[in-house]
């Protein structure tokens, strides 16, 4: 997949996790890519990984998603405002 591809997906993926994760996250476009592209590469790897899914299932796009929650759910603990 090409770059545009990656960014098309990362867009979708961080789109989702905002969506699924309650909660205000104010964070602009490309934040939500990078947001959806790191989720897609931990959640891709680390599921091959394991073994829990092969490259090119459903599974992974699935795992992405859930990926980039974490990665917001962290991204708001370090950001997070006293």
């Amino acid at each position: 997949m090409g770059i545009i591809g990656t960014i098309f997906i990362g867009l979708i993926v961080g789109l989702l996790a905002r969506f699924l994760k309650p909660g205000d996250d104010s964070m602009g476009w490309i934040m939500t890519i990078l947001l959806g592209i790191g989720g897609s590469l931990a959640a891709t790897y680390g599921g091959q990984a394991l073994g829990i899914y092969q490259a090119g299932q459903g599974a992974g796009f699935i795992g992405a998603v859930i990926g980039a929650i974490v990665l917001l759910v962290i991204w708001g603990l370090v950001t997070k405002k006293s």
